[in-house]
């Protein structure tokens, strides 16, 4: 191996040691001694530590390094030349003796090395002595930044009375310098305001409490933390950043009142529910630590209540009962509060409650009358006398005064027909006979006021109750159908009939059944009282003849158990039918039907047939008289024709809607009546114009529609009912007028067709033929 290859061998070790991350962050005297080393190499580059201060101001080229050959013998045959990063721009070699000079600034925090490129040449040969090498310098920091703490401003919250050494929060700042050179780079933290609260670690940052604070005597302060590089040293750089801590609260503070005795009012006619006053504890603590509940201790309890106002913590007194200043003029309240929230931490402090009274006077005032109950209940029986006795109400003023009172009835005019009061005494009467059936109860209000103020009025309510009395007598239960067989036999059941009572009995109802005296004698039927309310009817004899008896009428007697009972003659009407065993209900009416007619099933079938030739007779009557329209209108349609000229040519089309005059087919008299034909020529203009006014409003349509009604009323053959008849009204809008010989007496040969020339090119081959027919005949 000879020098040159072992010499890009070493230069190429250099450089990756160089540029490893282990060997920069080695310091600068182990750089010198690593190219002090590698200076002794034979037939090698002479390396001298190469670096490059940052900043340095120098107007003059700054030396950086020497490069140089072992094979240099200092006679100028050598040539140097340096290439690579900044070359020419930031440095330059001395191209006889390898010296490189900076000849601008640089800034290690832009770029922090440089790589280059040397080469030996020889002057008069222009070849290398030495392979092109690599080589690095390096931007030596300063200190020239200052600390910056990017996440300011700070702002913490720590629970009040934390204890010493609590973390509160952590600042960091940071320095543009090489941390890796000097200490530039290395920050110490101190405290510049904030003590003796808190402190902080000079190397992390940290915040610490320094000691228990209480939020209620300050709830914030502001720290300032200062951060200097250089490790404090002498000329170094710094930074400040302030930091808020809040205290956030805790539950240390019992609520208390500021009063020991409180003193209130309520009044005498204060309704339930009613605010007598509102009491409050001061509480240091916010937000739920210092939410709080109010009670009420002792036997005023019943008499008061307290709810906690939740917005502004304060005890809502309430009136739960109503106080009476003749009974008792003063209360006296012991009112308890205490923290809904309790923190364990804190209860050695003392208990979070606190007491006090509140002295509750009673004003008096002028009250309504009391009535000495609040429902009345009464009973009065049914049917009694008018001005009978119901009951009495009593009411009085309970004020000192005791003013007379004024009773009066207000619910209704009804009620005031069926009772009245006595003002004076309270006696309530009746006016009207009552009925529980109609109605079993009756509410009345009864008001009293006083006499020396009609202002304060009181109200009580009475319930009448109408006692029953057995006033009605029992009766069927329904209506009964009742029918039984022509060959019935002896004993045999017909029918079960039941009662019903319209009294309200005190035990159940018991009816008794039986047959009234004049149905007894000579009776064709029994009854049998079940006991259970129902009875059947049976048969005494057998055998029953319709032509005999169409009907039995029975009458039954009921008797109720009431007291006085009461009984009732209710008939039952049994219907004999045409059958053997089995009843057929709807055959039996039907007999019954023609027996209350007087008819018998033979005059019925006659009656029938009579009806049935009368319709079909009617039914003939109105086909003759069909056929006699359809002959008649077979006659009209022959009224109407005549020779009809058939012509091959092609019409206007759609644009010629009035070539045609059918104002001759509008009437019979007008058919039957010869008109002269128009003079078309004459009349074009007026035609035009009446056939812009032709429509359901215009005076032609309207004529045209009396004519046709007033000839429909008039015709012998219209069918005798309502008919629906149908006309296709064309007008007479058109400029020619009627190519109909309908209604003319005149003849072609009268007739002047020049006209027929005017009309346009769609009437050119009829004008030809009438021009040419015309002079044929002249």
């Amino acid at each position: 191996m000879n020098c040159s290859t072992l010499l890009c061998l070493m230069l190429t070790v250099v450089q990756l040691w160089l540029c490893s991350p282990t060997t920069q962050n080695h310091s600068a005297q182990n750089t010198d001694q690593f190219f002090t080393t590698v200076r002794r190499v034979k037939r090698a580059w002479i390396w001298e530590p190469l670096f490059v201060t940052e900043e340095q101001t120098s107007r003059m080229p700054v030396y950086v390094g020497q490069l140089k050959s072992d094979l240099d013998k200092q006679d100028g045959n050598l040539q140097y030349i340096l290439t690579g990063e900044g070359a020419g721009s930031i440095f330059i070699i001395d191209e006889y003796n390898g010296k490189i000079y900076a000849i601008q600034k640089v800034d290690r925090e832009e770029k922090p090395f440089y790589i280059l490129r040397a080469q030996a040449l020889n002057r008069n040969t222009r070849l290398p002595v030495e392979p092109e090498s690599e080589f690095i310098i390096k931007v030596r920091d300063i200190n020239d930044h200052e600390p910056q703490f990017l996440d300011g401003p700070y702002v913490a919250t720590v629970p009040e009375m934390s204890p010493e050494g609590t973390s509160v929060a952590q600042v960091t700042a940071t320095d543009g310098d090489d941390p890796s050179y000097g200490n530039s780079a290395r920050l110490i933290y101190s405290l510049i305001q904030g003590q003796p609260y808190f402190s902080v670690e000079p190397k992390t940052g940290v915040i610490r409490m320094a000691s228990q604070m209480d939020r209620e005597t300050k709830d914030q302060y502001l720290v300032i933390i200062q951060a200097k590089d250089m490790v404090g040293q002498a000329g170094a750089f710094s930074a400040t950043a302030t930091v808020t801590i809040n205290l956030s609260d805790m539950n240390d503070n019992p609520p208390k009142f500021e009063e020991r005795l409180y003193y209130l009012n309520v009044s005498e006619d204060a309704s339930v529910g009613t605010t007598v006053g509102k009491i409050m504890a001061e509480d240091s603590d916010t937000g739920e630590n210092a939410a709080m509940n109010y009670f009420i201790e002792g036997d005023s309890s019943d008499v008061f209540d307290i709810i906690t106002d939740n917005e502004t913590q304060e005890g809502i007194i309430l009136l739960k009962k109503r106080v009476d200043y003749e009974s008792k003029r003063r209360h006296s309240v012991s009112v308890k509060v205490v923290n809904r929230y309790i923190d364990d931490r804190f209860l050695k402090e003392g208990p979070f409650e606190d007491t006090t009274t509140v002295k509750i006077s009673v004003q008096d005032a002028d009250e309504p009358p009391v009535f000495n109950l609040e429902n009345y209940v009464m009973e009065i029986a049914e049917g009694v006398a008018n001005g009978s006795l119901v009951g009495v109400v009593s009411a009085r003023d309970p004020d000192n005064d005791d003013s007379p009172v004024r009773y009066s009835i207000v619910q209704g005019m009804h009620l005031k027909r069926l009772f009245s009061i006595n003002e004076h005494n309270g006696t309530i009467i009746t006016t009207e006979p009552l009925d529980r059936e109609i109605a079993s109860w009756h509410n009345i209000t009864v008001t009293a006021t006083e006499t020396r103020n009609p202002e304060k009025i009181s109200e009580a309510n009475v319930y009448i109750q109408v006692l029953d009395v057995n006033d009605h007598a029992p009766e069927f239960a329904k209506f009964y159908e009742t029918f039984v067989c022509e060959n019935a036999v002896s004993n045999q059941l017909i029918q079960s009939i039941s009662a019903v009572d319209k009294d309200d009995s005190q035990e159940s109802h018991h009816f008794y059944f039986s047959l009234a005296q004049e149905g007894t004698n000579n009776s064709r039927f029994t009854i049998k009282d079940n006991q259970d309310n129902t009875a059947g009817i049976f048969t005494a004899k057998s055998g029953f003849s319709r032509q005999e008896q169409f009907y039995f009428y029975l009458p039954i007697l009921i008797l109720d158990n009431g007291s006085p009972p009461l009984t009732s003659t209710n008939t039952l009407t049994v219907t004999v039918c045409d059958c053997d065993t089995e009843v057929n209900t709807f055959y039996c009416r039907y007999g019954a039907f023609m027996y209350s007619m007087g008819l018998s099933t033979e005059a019925l079938v006659a009656v029938l047939a009579c009806i049935l030739i009368l319709l079909l007779f009617l039914l003939a009557i109105v086909a003759i008289r069909q056929q006699r329209k359809k002959s008649l209108f077979s006659e009209k349609v022959e009224e109407f024709r005549e020779n009809i000229v058939r012509y091959d040519d092609e019409g206007g089309g759609e644009e010629d809607t009035e070539a045609f005059d059918i104002s001759a087919l509008r009437t019979r008299t007008v058919m039957r009546t010869c008109k002269p034909r128009k003079n078309i020529t004459t009349e074009i203009h007026s035609l035009y114009r009446q056939s812009l006014q032709v429509g359901p409003d215009s005076a032609i349509f309207r004529q045209f529609i009396s004519e046709k009604l007033e000839e429909a009323n008039t015709d012998p053959s219209a069918p005798p009912y309502d008919s629906l008849q149908r006309y296709a009204f064309e007008g007479t809008g058109s400029l020619a007028g009627s190519l109909s010989s309908l209604g003319s007496d005149m003849s072609d040969v009268d007739q002047n067709y020049d006209y027929l020339s005017d009309w346009g090119p769609h009437f050119k081959q009829l004008a030809g033929m009438y021009a040419s027919h015309r002079s044929a005949r002249d």
